[in-house]
């Protein structure tokens, strides 16, 4: 696809998301949803990068604006009002994700004596760690982009908040286990379940905003997350990363070039993870290859969990092209680059994704309508992935 069409497809689908969910023009009931508009501020910063265009600058700001007001306060249909923090107004702007974020699912959170049901859970308001972790990197995007400190110390403020709340300890033990959702004020866990990749997403995000903060010196001196680091290290020691649902798969890839990037320029030290990473992606994709999914017609598929394996797949040529560059610091044994050329083989299936969803005959599928926002924001996300992939990026102001 020729870069000009790339650009005007991504504006149209950006700008058509932004009217549709009442980020511009504004209206009174926005549709805010965290990790959609996590990938949604991103898609706004490669647009402001590619087109210098003030207006998508604003975009981004706007909508950090609009999801902390919207999604760091309880509901409209709860009986507590305010911040979710319980911080009084003007100090909870000040600190908007102090107290976390909600999800922004349509129904409102179960009950405390409401019995689980896992099916309809779905469905329910809540925290969801690996949702806060992508709203940290969104964050962590806008500050490093755009040079601003707020922005790094909201998403380390975030961090210390979750982490505190989503981990626990089952006494006598002192191994440390998490957490996937809690609730909106989180005093009660929902799902009781560790989500699979999400004490490793937590750490690479971690690593990724203590990084960012010192390459920078955009944070204040106080925020630190050595300690989490350590504790997400310990309860990833050891762990299996395989997974052969696309999305985990384009997860993997994703935090793998975070890992590459925070390696070359001296923020952490080793390329171990980075083996691990590669090696768990590259399996199971061979693995998922095997179910021929995406021979299957439209309402048998999931684009939002598809377009999360073609962004992690837009990854392999920056983690090629750093380990051609930094051989020493990211090669530590044979297993890099041969698992690497074997996610390079298979990097065609992006394009293969994308082309398969912009066809207007599989956005009329019940499929893609259903999710329609999340759909259209990681296929923009897919077509132009370097808002957020690249965490180092240069300055635009």
């Amino acid at each position: 696809m020729e870069a000009n069409s790339t650009l005007t497809i991504l504006q149209n689908i950006m700008l058509g998301f932004a009217q549709s969910t009442g980020l511009s023009p504004v209206t009174k009931s926005p549709r805010r949803y965290l990790w959609t508009d996590a990938f949604a501020v991103c898609n706004f910063l490669e647009l402001y990068d590619q087109t210098q265009n003030e207006q998508f600058k604003q975009l981004a700001l706007q909508l950090v604006e609009q999801v902390h007001q919207t999604l760091g306060r309880h509901r409209n249909d709860d009986m507590r009002c305010g911040w979710i923090s319980g911080l009084e107004e003007l100090e909870g702007k000040i600190h908007p994700t102090i107290g976390g974020l909600r999800i922004g699912k349509q129904n409102p959170e179960r009950g405390t004596n409401e019995p689980l049901d896992e099916y309809s859970e779905w469905d329910n308001d809540g925290q969801y760690y690996h949702y806060l972790t992508k709203w940290m990197h969104a964050l962590n995007q806008v500050g490093m982009v755009l040079q601003e400190s707020k922005y790094i110390n909201w998403a380390m403020e975030l961090a210390k908040t979750i982490h505190l709340k989503f981990t626990y300890k089952i006494p006598p033990s002192i191994q440390l286990f998490m957490y996937w959702k809690m609730s909106i004020d989180l005093t009660r866990p929902l799902m009781p379940s560790m989500g699979h990749h999400d004490p490793l997403d937590g750490l690479v995000t971690y690593q990724q905003l203590q990084s960012t903060k010192d390459f920078a010196a955009l944070s204040s001196a106080h925020q630190n997350l050595s300690r989490e680091i350590e504790e997400l290290q310990n309860i990833c020691q050891g762990k299996d990363w395989f997974s052969d649902d696309p999305l985990g798969i384009g997860s993997l890839l994703c935090d793998a070039a975070r890992v590459a990037q925070m390696t070359v320029n001296g923020r952490i030290k080793g390329s171990e993870l980075l083996d691990i990473l590669i090696e768990a992606a590259a399996v199971g994709l061979n693995i998922f290859n095997q179910t021929n999914l995406l021979s299957q017609p439209p309402d048998y598929r999931l684009a939002f969990r598809e377009l999360g394996l073609s962004i992690g797949l837009k990854a392999l040529d920056s983690i090629q092209e750093l380990v051609n560059e930094h051989p020493i610091q990211l090669i530590t044994s044979d297993k890099l680059p041969k698992y690497l050329n074997h996610l390079t083989f298979h990097a065609h299936l992006a394009n293969d994704i994308e082309t398969f969803w912009l066809q207007e005959k599989n956005q009329n599928t019940i499929s893609w309508k259903e999710n329609q926002d999340i759909n259209s924001v990681m296929l923009a996300t897919s077509l132009a992935p370097n808002g957020f992939l690249t965490i180092f990026p240069k300055t635009t102001v």
